[in-house]
């Protein structure tokens, strides 16, 4: 089947002349045989040369908003890779883009690399990793691979010093048109000036595509490992004023009515078993910015307040809102084409695992920076501040509670697409085993047939709490994980079988049976104080292991943390 790709191409004729050069257990729940066992021939079983790898991120989307995840947003390309490949209905983020990409990228919790905040320890947006903590990229390349970055990079150091060959990195994240900060293998770029036709989503996918042109002229012997990251839809909702406009009149209706219809088609899908929570009506942003709402004005609403209490101008101001958040993922979803059709130009599509995910839960914030907000300038544009707020941010978590940085389901939950023809014999079934970010670094080492060393750097690694998912890529495979852990300010959290204990910051502990209950309506706390105490007991008990994790390779007097935590 050929990948075509419609829509638009935002650079400047001279660009697109460089960019196209050359204690329970979780159990797998669709199968009742043994595990297989995971090694690396597991892997390689199916292809005589090892894989390519390709590891795409959205920013802020939230469960529900691909078509393949019951959303109403046009994702045509991630949909199709869907369909030949394998969905996860429960995978785990780390709530937070730098901690989901400290998971992603080291297969460690984010706490256990200082990458999310320790105690008495420089850490979370300013951490630095351990020195026994490589990025899969500096492994790789170890083993032959070459390594191509684009797009978002919060991570600690720089992708030009830590394995990648080639990287575009987008610092900016307070504008999609004119970024004032970006670079390419260490270089400063111009700022794009207002007749260059930049859009942040389109040029990310487009120097991937560079990378990979290069790659199949230059050095298609060997292969190659892609880390794509978008930062759509990521706050500012800014997007092409035509592809807004496809979107306008179909959020009409309300975030109720999207929350609902979303649902209906998750139970459809068989995606879920719960229908979706009340929306919190008095559960606004993680952050207060009240000087964001006398710039935004009264059309601006602060809680998920049912839509038919909404005045006519907010309705209007709300719709326009999830009309260019959904334009942004339609347009990411575009981008995914074009480097989905380079590598099918390539012939190496059958070859090359594809993992894509969102690195938190859709996003409650509302808060205005960059170059600010003009009331005046049409919604979307370069000129204007927006964030999707927590009503539209409810609807695109459909069916969870709660948003990005929070631990209930709504924020760590991330559609999960995995896709490999020549690897994957169960494509197109659903796989309902809960998996974790931490779970991506081991499957990687060994769908690339590599065996970690105990020692890095002349520093003993940690036991790693990942497991390689490649079983499940087989019908009848199983993995198995003992528990998942959850920490980020002060919001706290552990799985373990179908048993979640989870807390805001500050509040009491509460106990779900998530396979009863995903929404988190029933809290049994009070009902079964045990299990609450076996959970807590284990939660301190890790947490307690990974402040050790992080303070290993340390002086014996560690440094405290020197900078405040931002929004966003």
């Amino acid at each position: 089947m050929a990948w075509r790709v419609t829509g638009r191409f935002f650079c400047t004729l001279a660009a697109a002349a460089v960019f196209l050069v050359g204690t329970s257990r979780l159990h797998a729940a669709n199968t009742n045989s043994a595990e297989a066992p995971q090694k690396a021939s597991s892997a390689s079983a199916a292809t005589k040369t090892p894989p390519n790898i390709v590891i795409i991120l959205a920013d802020d989307m939230g469960y529900s908003d691909l078509g393949c995840y019951g959303g109403e947003i046009e994702t045509p390309h991630l949909d199709r890779l869907a369909a030949n490949g394998l969905r996860f209905t429960q995978c785990y983020n780390s709530a937070r883009c730098w901690p989901s990409r400290a998971a992603i990228m080291t297969g460690y919790y984010p706490q256990q690399v200082r990458r999310d905040t320790v105690p008495g320890v420089r850490s979370g947006g300013s951490g630095v990793r351990p020195a026994w903590a490589p990025l899969l990229s500096e492994v790789l390349r170890q083993h032959g691979y070459r390594c191509y970055h684009s797009g978002k990079w919060h991570i600690d150091k720089q992708p030009w010093t830590s394995g990648f060959d080639h990287s575009y990195v987008l610092n900016d994240h307070d504008r999609f048109f004119h970024p004032k900060n970006h670079q390419e293998d260490g270089r400063a770029l111009p700022t794009p000036g207002p007749n260059d036709g930049y859009y942040a989503t389109t040029a990310i996918a487009q120097y991937a595509v560079k990378y990979l042109a290069e790659h199949a002229t230059e050095y298609r012997e060997k292969p190659f490992f892609l880390y794509l990251c978008f930062t759509s839809p990521h706050f500012p909702l800014q997007a092409p004023q035509e592809v807004i406009a496809q979107y306008r009149d179909r959020y009409r209706v309300g975030w109720n009515v999207i929350q609902q219809q979303r649902g209906k088609r998750l139970l459809e899908m068989g995606l879920v078993r719960n229908s979706p929570p009340p929306m919190e009506v008095h559960l606004g942003p993680p952050y207060d910015f009240p000087e964001a709402f006398k710039i935004l004005g009264p059309a601006e609403v602060k809680y998920p307040i049912p839509w038919n209490e909404l005045t006519p101008d907010q309705k209007e101001f709300q719709t326009t809102k999830m009309a260019i958040h959904a334009a942004m993922v339609h347009i990411m979803d575009e981008a995914v084409g074009m480097v989905v059709e380079q590598l099918q130009k390539m012939s190496v599509l059958d070859n090359t695992v594809i993992f894509f995910a969102s690195d938190n839960g859709a996003s409650a914030e509302i808060m205005v920076r960059g170059d600010g907000h003009d009331p005046q300038a049409p919604m979307g544009s370069e000129k204007t501040f927006l964030c999707l707020g927590p009503g539209w941010s409810s609807a695109s978590n459909t069916p969870f509670r709660r948003h990005k940085t929070w631990v209930h389901e709504g924020g760590i939950s991330t559609p999960f697409i995995v896709h490999w023809p020549q690897g994957i014999t169960a494509r197109g079934e659903l796989r309902h085993t809960p998996v974790h970010f931490v779970d991506v670094f081991p499957t990687v080492l060994e769908l690339a047939g590599i065996s970690m060393p105990d020692r890095w750097n002349g520093e003993e690694r940690p036991e790693p709490p990942g497991k390689s998912i490649v079983p499940l890529f087989t019908k009848d495979g199983t993995v198995e994980h003992d528990f998942f852990w959850f920490l980020h300010e002060g919001n706290r959290a552990i799985r373990a079988g179908d048993w979640k204990l989870v807390a805001a910051r500050g509040d009491p502990w509460e106990l779900y049976n998530l396979a009863e209950d995903r929404g988190e309506t029933n809290n049994l706390a009070a009902k079964l104080p045990e299990k609450v105490a076996e959970l807590e007991s284990l939660w301190n008990r890790l947490w307690e292991q990974y402040q050790q994790d992080a303070k290993r390779d340390l002086p014996e007097t560690p440094a405290s943390n020197t900078k405040p935590r931002k929004a966003g």
